[in-house]
């Protein structure tokens, strides 16, 4: 259809045409002395048209004659900056599959190839062969960095600062140098030099700083200098971004904020340091824990760390099974040494009381159960329960405590034997 309708419209002019010329309008006449010639109007403007159309096509083919060379040139240029980008495709491809030597001889031949193409390049393709020249730079370092070349790496790093200020736009020089930073954070990270890597981080721009890459470096870096505290910022910060799983980063948290409170020297500095957690933080078992621990350590205020157990206390009562049977013992273990430490307290009594009466079948449990009652003076029923759980406890250190509490509860009665039965108990139970 869109054929005939061509066909259709070339008839049309063509009748068009014939009309048009078949009308004579007018005559042309030029005098040439001692001649005269007569023209037709429509001879003259047929004329002056062909004469218009043969002088551009003339013009349009000197013109293109003149411009053989630099089109050459430019065809030469073409292929040279194919060489060089196959060169690169070819350097990222060897590095991929670890040939690291193949693909730094790849990038430093490419490398040649740009440096001559930016000698003669126009303005518009500048731009492309610097942040070619810059990728290749980068690609060189990692190839040095893989094969332990530390002062050709440091070249190649070099080298990307310096020409990131020409032949790219701004936008192109900012990722670059953060790029460079980047790389030379991880560079630094895996050769255990943290001081340079926090270097590096330093100089970063705070948009980059904040990136998920850039916060894995840092937390890597603050880690690898026992840099806890920031280390823990960071780490609750990748969290919040997604940047591991729930299980991970919880553990992950756990673990900075117990070396946080490893640093500490004093019962103060860990009281600050407590204080720095979230709220989430201090209501974990191992946390909380490890903290009353501590301060019981550092001869700190018993009461203060039984306030810290209290929370975990009342979540591993009121629901038993969120936590393991470590976790509960070694709480045991926590309230116990506070209660060997402060005078009796009847509310923490009944507290405990409460709490087994709840849980009848905790073996741990009854066995702080009978440790309080013996600590409030009340001799029957601390033995009475010490005696049941005493045989069936699992943690030997509390069971050995269990029985070294019947020997001397027997011890002052006056029953001798028991108090020696007890005490050879509590010899036998293996560490």
């Amino acid at each position: 259809m869109r054929l005939a309708l061509w066909l259709l419209a070339l008839f049309g002019v063509a009748v068009s045409v014939a009309l048009g010329l078949s009308q004579q309008f007018g005559t042309v006449t030029f005098f040439v002395p001692p001649y005269r010639v007569d023209m037709s109007l429509n001879l003259v403007v047929i004329g002056t048209v062909l004469c218009f159309v043969l002088v551009y096509a003339a013009l349009r083919g000197l013109f293109g004659v003149f411009e053989l060379p630099a089109q050459a040139r430019r065809w030469r240029a073409q292929q040279r900056e194919r060489v060089a980008q196959t060169a690169l495709l070819n350097a990222m491809v060897l590095w991929m599959t670890g040939r690291y030597t193949r693909s730094r001889k790849a990038a430093l031949k490419a490398l040649s190839q740009v440096e001559s193409l930016l000698s003669v390049a126009p303005a518009e393709t500048q731009a492309s062969l610097g942040l070619m020249r810059s990728l290749l730079h980068l690609l060189a370092a990692e190839s040095a960095h893989a094969l332990r070349d530390k002062p050709a790496r440091e070249q190649h790093f070099q080298q990307v600062l310096a020409h990131g200020e020409s032949g790219a736009r701004v936008e192109q020089k900012l990722e670059l140098r953060d790029a460079a930073f980047l790389n030379a954070v991880r560079w630094a990270l895996h050769d255990r030099d943290n001081a340079t890597a926090q270097q590096y981080l330093a100089q970063l721009p705070h948009g980059t700083a904040r990136r998920t890459l850039a916060l894995r470096l840092r937390l890597k870096a603050d880690r690898l200098g026992q840099h806890h505290l920031p280390a823990l910022d960071t780490a609750r910060l990748l969290a919040k971004h997604g940047a591991f799983a729930t299980a991970p980063a919880r553990s992950l948290v756990r673990g900075l904020a117990v070396a946080c409170l490893d640093d500490c020297h004093d019962s103060s500095q860990l009281q600050a340091s407590w204080g720095l957690l979230l709220e989430d933080e201090r209501r974990q078992p191992d946390i909380a824990m490890h903290a009353a621990q501590r301060l019981l350590s550092l001869e700190g205020e018993p009461t203060l760390a039984l306030k810290w157990l209290l929370p975990v206390w009342a979540e591993l009562t009121r629901m038993p099974e969120t936590g393991t049977a470590a976790q509960r013992q070694r709480l045991v273990r926590m309230l116990s040494a506070a209660f060997n430490i402060l005078p009796p307290d009847s509310e923490w009594l009944a507290r405990i009381e409460q709490a087994r009466l709840g849980n009848p079948r905790s073996l741990e449990l009854q066995y702080l159960s009978g440790m309080v009652c013996l600590r409030h003076g009340l001799w029957g029923k601390a033995q009475q329960m010490l005696s049941q759980v005493a045989p069936r406890l699992a943690a030997a250190d509390l069971q050995r405590q269990a029985w070294r509490a019947l020997a001397e509860l027997a011890e002052q009665k006056g029953d001798t034997t028991q108090a020696l039965a007890c005490w050879k108990l509590s010899a036998k139970v293996e560490a």
